[in-house]
């Protein structure tokens, strides 16, 4: 069940707002929120509401975050994402849906703070940090998103730029960074070890299964090979990282058959 729960991350989404929101309670602006069918089911379950992408939703529960995340990865969680238009049950239905799930016991509710850092683990792109409309497949590292046909066919939008670039034509490629001590966030500066300022991350956190500090960014592509060492720069201190593979956490995704 874990792995079906791990790919609602996968989802697409515009969340700039997300490192900012979490945490943040709601002000007096929070009757103007949009609320999901399981708003009032969120509260009964100790869910703390934020403000996020225009809607009222939980970022965690009673559980802390890092309790969440680990219950995710080791049995299932349940997410509300039908401020996503992705509910297939009727509204009046949602919360009667809920509550059945919740009846298995290795079922829990898990928040917005779980769902971004399962996400980072497994190097998950969030739309609006890691890519947006100026960001080409080859440049995100999603190539594996044009099949063979397209390739061949040339009938997909950006086709005469992208097809250069999967040909090793690329100025700068998204990769993974890991490093020790403060966590990398959002906007923090990558340098290479001589100090120049090279590229930027794009998302980054804590790794709760990992125990260490992920992120993702982007760099020239000289720089992308897993290994690389280089430095970020957190709270105007250099600090060593190195490019790494992605996923950072093995995924396990459940495919339906």
């Amino acid at each position: 069940m874990q792995r079906a729960v791990s790919m609602v991350a996968h989802l697409g989404l515009r969340l700039q707002a997300l490192p900012s929101a979490l945490g943040r309670p709601l002000s007096c602006a929070q009757d103007v929120l949009r609320r999901t069918p399981l708003y009032d089911f969120h509260l009964a379950h100790g869910g703390k509401m934020v403000a996020f992408a225009g809607w009222s939703l939980p970022v965690q529960y009673r559980d802390s975050h890092v309790a969440s995340h680990l219950h995710t990865r080791r049995h299932c969680s349940l997410f509300d994402v039908s401020h996503m238009l992705q509910i297939s049950v009727p509204a009046a239905g949602a919360v009667h849906l809920a509550t059945a799930l919740l009846e298995n016991p290795e079922v829990k509710l898990a928040g917005l703070a779980a769902r971004d850092s399962l996400r980072l683990e497994a190097g998950l792109c969030l739309y609006g940090s890691d890519i947006d409309e100026h960001t080409t497949p080859v440049e995100g590292s999603l190539s594996w998103t044009l099949g063979k046909r397209r390739r061949t066919a040339m009938d997909f939008p950006g086709a005469s730029v992208i097809l250069p670039q999967l040909k090793g034509k690329v100025q700068r490629r998204r990769v993974g960074l890991m490093c020790e001590g403060a966590p990398m966030r959002a906007h923090s500066p990558i340098l290479n070890m001589e100090g120049t300022m090279i590229g930027t991350v794009t998302s980054g956190c804590p790794s709760p299964c990992l125990k260490k500090n992920v992120a993702m960014g982007y760099v020239p592509c000289e720089y992308s090979r897993p290994g690389t060492p280089l430095l970020v720069e957190v709270r105007r201190k250099q600090q060593m990282a190195v490019v790494s593979k992605m996923p950072f956490v093995t995924t396990n995704y459940y495919t339906l058959k």
